[in-house]
């Protein structure tokens, strides 16, 4: 059960939910950018939703697949086809032995993922298949995928009977378009952070009123904006602190850093804002250049547009489950 990269794409990576409980070694949690995507390819496929999958980012990579088996498209839009014919996202498919699947520029979102029925042989790091490419730890050798790279994957259970029921007469599809946005401005919601009474009135007003854009010098450790500059009322000593995905720290040029997937497990910077948890897949898949307007929400907010987050997951896998058994 294996799969040759005949191209690597720009970055693709292996990534799952991520590597929790080892923070306080100084080893990040990482994982994919965009969770909800890849839960849901998993889920279109039958997988666990923590189980690894392909992140490719911005330009696609082509994958030459040795053996029969099931995948799931998710996340962005690169055009992806199964030797040359446009192959559906978000639904499952079937590829054949010695099919070819090729991605291309990313026209909408800028990650894409790849699950696989079954999901991927690798081995576990720290209770995680994500890579940590700092660390050169984790997914495929610790790496980004390069030319000739072999990957292997697990056999799904009773696969045979699984790909018959999942694709069917009527091909179906998840509806993705109430849990992640696409788009080159999107408005994301962010609660106040800790150092946030310590700016100035001015930069406050202008976190919430001005655009912000995605600089081309981002990464998966974190979002670089260009925008205007926001400043402290006063300068004062602060200690690192614990920090997390979506964090919005100010470093001393004004510009903001939205801290992402593979963000530090510490930072020293005053924090003005927290990206809430819901927002963070939408976010995860803006472009360089995209812009992006923040809107000021609760803790309570916050918890509330995750709560219906997950409830619409869970009814996404109960009408798979529904659609599987008729």
């Amino acid at each position: 059960m294996t799969i040759e990269v005949l191209h690597p794409g720009l970055l693709t990576t292996v990534q799952d939910l991520g590597r929790y409980g080892s923070q306080r070694y100084g080893v990040i949690v990482g994982g994919a950018m965009d969770t909800y995507s890849l839960r849901l390819g998993n889920i279109i496929v039958g997988n666990a939703e923590n189980e690894a999958a392909l992140e490719i980012t911005l330009y696609g990579t082509t994958l030459h697949f040795k053996t029969d088996t099931q995948i799931a498209i998710t996340g962005g839009d690169f055009s992806p086809t199964l030797n040359g014919v446009p192959v559906p996202s978000w639904s499952p498919v079937v590829v054949t032995k010695d099919s070819v699947l090729k991605f291309h520029s990313a026209i909408k979102g800028s990650r894409s993922y790849v699950s696989f029925a079954g999901g991927l042989n690798l081995a576990e790091v720290m209770g995680s298949k994500s890579t940590y490419l700092r660390a050169n730890i984790g997914g495929f050798k610790g790496r980004s995928l390069q030319k000739g790279d072999i990957l292997t994957f697990n056999k799904a259970i009773s696969l045979d009977n699984e790909l018959n029921k999942r694709n069917d007469n009527a091909q179906w599809s998840i509806n993705y378009n109430d849990l992640i946005k696409f788009g080159k401005h999107q408005v994301i919601r962010v609660m106040q952070g800790t150092e946030y009474d310590r700016f100035h009135q001015e930069s406050q007003n202008n976190l919430w009123t001005k655009l912000y854009t995605v600089s081309v010098q981002s990464d998966r450790m974190g979002y670089r904006l260009e925008g205007p500059s926001l400043s402290l009322s006063e300068n004062f000593e602060l200690l690192s602190e614990g920090v997390t995905f979506g964090t919005i720290q100010i470093p001393p040029n004004g510009q903001p850093i939205i801290l992402m997937a593979d963000r530090q497990t510490t930072g020293g910077y005053p924090k003005i804002g927290q990206v809430i948890t819901a927002d963070l897949p939408t976010l995860a898949q803006l472009q360089p250049t995209s812009t992006i307007q923040f809107k000021k929400v609760t803790l309570e907010e916050a918890e509330n547009a995750m709560m219906q987050n997950e409830q619409k997951i869970n009814l996404i896998k109960k009408a798979i489950n529904y659609k599987l058994n008729q």
